[in-house]
């Protein structure tokens, strides 16, 4: 398992559509996700350590955020056949436990994680509600396990924040996650 961390926010850049079958039998584009204040694009697994420690805290931000007009996407880009926990039917099982509020997709070519530039697992791009990158960052300072009940909650200050002013904070702290788990032909 390689551990990475998510390159600096590249404030503005545009996101990117896309058009992937969610767990909930419905296939899912970028605007049919947004949010009036903005998107939180996640690309998470089922398997990686990192994302278990803040599955809990995942599903807490993302049903706040949307009080402020942010809505949440998971997509999932890793190679199940790497992985059989991140398997199309071990995404639902892992969404409907958790109770996602946001729709979990799946990747199967991995172009969606190529062309937003993922590179582990968690990996956050939050957008306004123009759809311009404003943050980049962590959830909060969990790692492999789930850090203080009273952390910063990184995440979600950010978002909030971008819901209200458009904006996203300049002092962003990187995420860290597995590696996405590529595809031999597609790497």
């Amino acid at each position: 398992m390689v551990s990475l961390e998510t390159p600096v926010c590249d404030f503005g850049a545009d996101a990117i559509d896309f058009s992937l079958p969610g767990v909930d039998g419905k296939t899912w584009s970028l605007q049919e996700c947004n949010g009036e204040n903005g998107l939180l694009v996640m690309f998470i697994c089922n398997h990686c350590p990192y994302v278990k420690a803040i599955r809990e805290r995942l599903v807490r931000d993302t049903k706040e955020l949307q009080q402020y007009g942010i809505n949440s996407v998971a997509i999932m880009s890793n190679d199940p056949a790497l992985y059989e926990e991140d398997s199309f039917e071990n995404m639902k099982k892992v969404a409907a436990e958790f109770q996602f509020p946001f729709p979990y997709l799946l990747d199967d070519t991995q172009a969606v994680a190529k062309a937003y530039g993922a590179v582990c697992t968690p990996d956050f791009f939050g957008y306004n509600g123009d759809l311009k990158l404003q943050y980049r960052g962590r959830l909060d300072a969990s790692r492999k396990d789930t850090a203080a009940a009273d952390a910063r909650r990184d995440l979600f200050e950010a978002m909030v924040q971008v819901a209200k002013t458009g904006q996203g904070p300049q002092e962003q702290i990187p995420s860290m996650g597995c590696s996405i788990k590529w595809k031999e032909d597609a790497a």
